[in-house]
């Protein structure tokens, strides 16, 4: 299982890549390997300002569906819609081409709030 060290984590097993006043964000290797197949991301929060830890979607797998929630506050700008029509990417790629939204943060002080690769590989361990 992948934990790149350049990424962010939460303890609900999302990963942030911050660039500058925007970040992507997707589920982790370890997360999609325990939902297992996933047969549908739905987001519906695309023009939203959330706060961290709110809902900004679900993902849906054969056995199990799942919220996904905000690691940190932001503007939700754009969702991958390449996951409407092949959403096991998030399984075959979670850190690549199976992100799931794009956002541009509104508190960049919440970043020290997220776990560091080494912190999440130990939660998991």
């Amino acid at each position: 299982m992948s934990t790149p060290d350049n990424l962010k984590y939460t303890k609900d097993h999302e990963w942030i890549k911050i660039e500058g006043n925007s970040a992507t964000i997707g589920i982790t290797d370890f997360a999609q390997s325990e939902l297992g197949d996933i047969v549908f991301v739905e987001v519906e929060t695309v023009g939203e300002d959330l706060d961290k830890e709110e809902v900004f979607g679900t993902v849906e797998a054969v056995k199990t569906v799942s919220d996904l929630y905000m690691p940190v506050s932001g503007k939700i700008e754009a969702f991958n819609e390449k996951l409407e029509s092949d959403p096991e990417l998030v399984n075959t790629d979670p850190y690549g081409e199976g992100w799931m939204i794009k956002i541009t943060l509104s508190d960049t002080s919440e970043l020290d709030d997220l776990l560091s690769a080494g912190d999440y590989e130990d939660l998991i361990a």
